[in-house]
């Protein structure tokens, strides 16, 4: 029977009309001979009715259907009964009397049930994934997600920028993630990488001449994973030439304004706010902070350093710091509320959460009496500390302080209610450090990829301070997460050539790994930069989710396995052979 509607289509406007539909069975209920099913299919659920006063033996036929079977209907949609309309369907109000059935394929009972709101266990939805894909929710989110997709392509488009695809099998560049690796059958002991991004060849093409260039591409890292990272996930690239980072922003702005307007019909403020990294790391104790709500850090050292706290002394003494958060009406909170903030504070590496109340018009805690009534004055001045307020203090180095203070921010934020999960608070951060020094491998390392270009003023500092060195890079942050990052870029062979110095690469091994870009750039390389928008974390967000296997069709596990397939896994010893690989396994021992 061909398809004349879909279920979730049918309105009042098709009373009295013959219709067939095509689905699944969602659920049955016989009741004392006559038969009601649950019919579904993408678009929704209608009631369909089986009545021996319709026909007795399309009856007979569906009372042999069960849960999950793929059953093909035509009947009249008519009118529910006022006492029967279910007002949760938006096609509650009328049901399909069947009068012809046929049954495309049967089903076994599925080991969960096929509905929103049910509460499976992930590993279970994962190995059958294929019946997860049948809940609404998944639907509307990969349709969301093919929504994006086709807002962020309409708008390059209208921009002049050209879809290109680059390789996926590509060189090794083991700095950064992990790469995986792909063993060549023709080039015996030699590897292909798969893309960690397609970074390299994106400012070839620039070098080409292609002036605007986007890709939605399939990028692959072999890193750690957690609750907003996959090994392999899906960036929208994107790469220009002769524009500055003050024409490419706005433009992205526009970008983002148009996918929130066309998913989710919200219209954004524009321009976007823009915070220096610095800002963004002494303010909210993070470089994607979350807007939405302020309950800003608060520097503290000229205050509290010749206080008779010896810890806060002995901190600042070192080259810390001492920063206080402000938790607004916490105040009131008991001593166990507070001294419960202490583990979850050691977690990002706090030894320990100075705190004072503010209650009763005076300030209390352990460490009160340890400052005077003039350095209580100051503290309460510079925090703007009132009635009910619950000050907390951290004093370390400054990236403990921040990762303390910024992770008890967002936690008492969401635990006071400060946090709108309906606003959407976009926001560059701008002027990240170029270079970071790594303490284990005591040498420079790139903090956000070794093509980022420093800003001009400081390109001296590479003989003399390359730590002091800014980039011209910026990401964007989306509600505390970072959506988008990506920076002007190097077009000049002398300055990537002290980019790799800096990086400690020597000529030779620069040459080897990176040769060909070098040479590219003697050829009249534009000046160019661009972006890299991460579509699986930007539709998780529009989705309203917290996960992001949520929002890809086939999602490997936190373990980066795939239960459906069962990958990885091992493959027929002839394939090694011809691969020239042998496989050496860790004894026991070893692999704890």
């Amino acid at each position: 029977m061909k398809r004349s509607h879909h279920c979730g289509a049918l309105t009042n406007a098709h009373i009295g009309e013959t219709v067939t539909l095509n689905g699944w069975v969602q659920t049955r209920r016989d009741l004392g001979g006559v038969l009601f099913i649950d019919l579904r299919d993408r678009s929704g659920i209608v009631q369909v009715v089986f009545n021996p006063a319709y026909s007795g033996e399309a009856l007979q036929i569906a009372d042999r259907v069960r849960s999950e079977y793929v059953i093909a209907v035509t009947g009249k949609v008519v009118k529910r009964d006022a006492e029967t309309v279910n007002k949760n369907l938006p096609t509650g109000e009328i049901e399909v009397q069947i009068t012809e059935i046929e049954v495309l394929n049967a089903a076994k009972t599925p080991p969960f049930f096929i509905e929103d709101g049910v509460e499976v266990d992930e590993s279970l939805r994962l190995k059958y994934r294929y019946l997860d894909l049948r809940r609404p929710e998944m639907f509307e989110t990969l349709k969301l997600r093919s929504k994006a997709s086709k807002v962020f392509r309409d708008f390059l488009d209208g921009e002049e920028f050209v879809e290109v695809e680059t390789p996926i099998l590509t060189k090794s560049s083991p700095e950064g993630a992990r790469d995986y690796l792909v063993p060549s059958r023709v080039h015996e002991g030699e590897f292909f990488a798969l893309p960690q991004s397609p970074q390299i060849y994106k400012q070839l093409l620039m070098v080409g001449g292609l002036e605007r260039y986007y890709q939605i591409a399939r990028c692959f890292r072999d890193e750690d994973l957690r609750a907003d990272r996959q090994p392999e996930f899906t960036q929208v690239d994107i790469e220009t030439s002769f524009l500055q980072q003050d024409d490419l922003l706005p433009m992205m702005e526009q970008l983002m304004a148009k996918l929130l307007r066309e998913t989710k019909g919200i219209e954004l403020e524009l321009p976007f706010q823009r915070i220096t990294y610095a800002d963004a790391m002494g303010k909210y104790g993070s470089d994607k902070p979350d807007l939405r709500f302020g309950m800003e850090l608060v520097e503290m050292n000229d205050i509290v350093a010749n206080s008779g706290v010896k810890v806060f002394a002995s901190v600042i003494e070192k080259g810390g710091e001492v920063k206080v958060l402000n938790a607004k009406g916490c105040g009131t909170w008991s001593r166990k509320e507070i001294d419960d903030l202490g583990p979850f504070a050691a977690r990002y590496g706090a030894k320990g959460l100075a705190w004072i109340q503010v209650k009763d018009g005076e300030f209390k805690g352990p460490i009160v009496k340890f400052f005077t009534p003039e350095e209580i004055e100051a503290v309460k001045e510079r925090t703007g500390a009132e009635e009910g307020d619950l000050l907390l203090f951290s004093a370390d180095n400054k990236k403990v302080v921040a990762d303390v203070l910024g992770a008890l921010r967002l936690k008492i934020g969401r635990q006071l209610g400060l946090i709108d999960d309906s606003k959407f608070k976009f926001a560059w951060v701008v002027d990240f450090p170029l270079l970071g020094y790594d303490e284990e491998a005591k040498r420079y390392v790139a903090e956000h990829h070794p093509f980022t270009r420093p800003k001009d003023e400081d390109v001296h500092l590479f003989d003399t301070d390359p730590g002091a060195i800014r980039a011209q890079a910026y990401d964007l942050v989306l509600n505390g997460y970072e959506v988008g990052g990506g920076s002007m870029r190097i077009y000049k062979r002398d300055v990537q050539e002290k980019m790799f110095a800096a990086l400690g690469l020597t000529p030779e091994v620069a040459n080897d790994k990176f040769g060909y870009l070098l040479e590219a750039f003697e050829y009249g390389t534009p000046p160019h930069g661009g972006i890299a928008f991460g579509l699986d974390r930007l539709v998780m967000l529009l989705a309203g989710r917290t996960n992001l296997r949520e929002t890809i069709a086939f999602p490997k596990t936190a373990s980066a396995t795939d239960l459906l397939m069962n990958a990885p896994s091992e493959v027929d010893g002839s394939q090694l052979e011809q691969l020239h690989i042998r496989v050496a396994r860790k004894p026991v021992a070893e692999k704890k």
